[in-house]
């Protein structure tokens, strides 16, 4: 009897302990879930802080979880645990100590605006300070020295200074000196390795799990090319995950050092079918290229995806400032011209941004002749051939000035996404014309032209931004549209195909050759936003249009 009762007590206490840990470990909150208890995002402005916020308008990230298995579900939650210490990662990429610089605001909304802005820097606004007392952004953020210049990056015979995954810092005399990512968050990437090993364990598909455990290898090492392979190779799996060191638009001194984030996602099988067929047509349309031979003789990789997915995690870099709404990864240029990439359409975050934002936006802008040709099809597509089109053209120079990223330095990013959206709309032309997308052509093009609007806003700080205020000035020469008396917009589709291949080709041909005084140059003269542009923007914030979406998201609000 002794034996029995000591034996139920032991019972009972160990299902105590793990129902206490089941109800704290196993829900995961947005990383920015307190800023909702600190502001109403649908309150209107009353003051130029409230004005802040009114920039961002909330979204749930949700998917049908009916389709998901019990395995599924605790997978994801893992994954979202990891999410959740990429975070705090790319804060201090970004900015640094997070907890030191929220306890010193008072003001709740403008905390709430720091959490969304991963620092006292408004993103959608050229990274201007909002906080009382707080100087200019650095433009190598956290990745370099506050007080470094390019000379003392030249100066320096560091091997590994321009390395994606190395930061730079003042060692005890004051010298630079190297620390890769590994080292530098060891705790951090030890933690996210044991999560993505258990989702491993917890995964149904063979590839998925193959990946998983190829990831949390990387994670630890900064050797991410076989997990890129892996993450190629997955076909029919219904979970995915980005995670890891990915982007560059956070280091605005070179474009060199790659940010922490985290997406997790559903694919929506039926949607992914419909687009898989695209891919095929790559070869082609790099060859039809209006440029000569020599910027267009790499093969794009033929084992290419297109997917659609539910996205219900965004962490770290992807989720500071404007969001993502699809991804054409991985950037890796010998796994690109090996193996090819896969594009991720971001479908219910990308309905978001159409249904809040574009289509406001049209109602005030576009002439009332031409509001018929946008739609939310036309959108999803420009928004993917955009991530298509990453594929096409050039990743190394033809004058052996290495890779384009290399020789474009911070100017890269910005000119990539220009030409991605060039070729999208060049590959949606061709396409077109063999018949192999439907609707007509002029609903793909006014539905671009609404969104130069949409993304201009993203600000001088954003390379998507930064891309549109270039293509908006390249295009209003080519008198590409026109604006009538009521301040409405309306598309000339002549002139507009004529700037698409004028500017496609200006593109390329500066990549190729790897020309950084002629790209910039270019931001120079036209990355900038003119007094009439800047007038219609500052009327769509005074209608209460808003700039972009904030996601509430986790394992509670997904209902797992």
């Amino acid at each position: 009897m002794r034996y029995f009762l000591v034996t139920l007590l032991m019972l009972v206490f160990v299902a105590c302990q793990d129902k206490k840990e089941t109800s704290g470990s196993n829900e995961v909150v947005s990383p920015s879930a307190e800023m909702y208890e600190l502001v109403d995002f649908n309150k209107a402005p009353q003051d130029g802080v409230d004005s802040l916020i009114a920039k961002y308008t909330p979204f749930t990230l949700t998917t049908d979880i009916s389709k998901l298995t019990d395995n599924e579900k605790e997978l994801i939650r893992k994954l979202m645990e990891a999410g959740k210490i990429i975070d705090g990662m790319f804060w201090e990429q970004a900015y640094g100590d997070k907890d030191e610089l929220l306890s010193s605001i008072e003001d709740p909304r403008l905390k709430a605006f720091a959490m969304i802005n991963y620092g006292p820097w408004d993103r959608l606004n050229g990274n201007q300070p909002f906080i009382d007392g707080v100087g200019p952004k650095p433009s190598g953020a956290n990745y370099y020295p506050a007080d470094i210049t390019k000379g003392d990056f030249e100066a320096s015979s560091l091997e590994n200074k321009s390395d994606l995954y190395t930061l730079l810092k003042k060692g005890p005399e004051f010298e630079l000196e190297e620390v890769p990512y590994h080292e530098e968050w060891r705790s951090e990437v030890k933690e996210i390795s044991r999560l993505l090993k258990e989702a491993a364990q917890l995964s149904e598909n063979e590839a998925l799990t193959k990946y998983l455990n190829l990831r949390s290898e990387a994670i630890t090492t900064d050797d991410y090319q076989p997990s890129d392979m892996a993450w190629l190779d997955m076909k029919d799996n219904h979970i995915d995950v980005v995670i890891g060191p990915i982007e560059t638009y956070e280091d605005q001194l070179y474009g060199y050092k790659a940010a922490y984030e985290c997406y997790v996602l559903v694919k929506d099988m039926e949607w992914s079918e419909r687009l898989a067929k695209y891919a095929q047509f790559l070869p082609d349309l790099q060859r039809g290229l209006p440029v000569p031979d020599a910027y267009k003789a790499e093969e794009p990789g033929r084992d290419t995806e297109l997917n659609a997915y539910d996205v219900v995690w965004y962490s770290g870099d992807c989720n500071a400032g404007s969001k993502t709404i699809a991804i054409n990864l991985p950037n890796d240029e010998e796994v690109q011209l090996q193996k090819g990439t896969r594009r991720l359409q971001l479908k219910n975050a990308m309905k978001a941004k159409y249904d809040k934002i574009l289509v406001p936006i049209v109602e005030k802008l576009i002439h009332p002749d031409q509001r018929q040709y946008v739609n939310f099809d036309a959108f999803f597509a420009n928004t993917m051939f955009h991530e298509v089109a990453h594929g096409l053209g050039i990743k190394n120079t033809i004058n052996g000035k290495g890779t384009v990223r290399k020789a474009l330095q911070e100017h890269a990013s910005a000119l990539e996404e220009g030409k991605a959206d060039m070729l999208g709309l060049y590959m949606i032309d061709q396409l077109h014309k063999q018949g192999e997308i439907e609707g007509d052509l002029e609903s793909y093009l006014v539905t671009f032209m609404a969104g130069i609007f949409r993304s201009v806003r993203f600000g001088a700080s954003s390379a998507h931004g930064k891309a549109n205020m270039i293509r908006f000035n390249f295009f209003d020469e080519y008198g590409a549209f026109t604006k009538d008396d009521d301040g409405y917009y309306k598309v000339d589709f002549d002139n507009f195909k004529k700037a698409m291949d004028a500017l496609s080709e200006k593109i390329l041909t500066l990549q190729g050759d790897g020309d950084y005084e002629g790209v910039a140059q270019l931001v120079s003269e036209k990355g900038k936003i003119g007094p009439g542009l800047q007038a219609d923007l500052d009327m769509l914030s005074q209608e209460g249009i808003p700039v972009d979406v904030v996601f509430k998201q986790g394992t509670e609000v997904l209902g797992i």
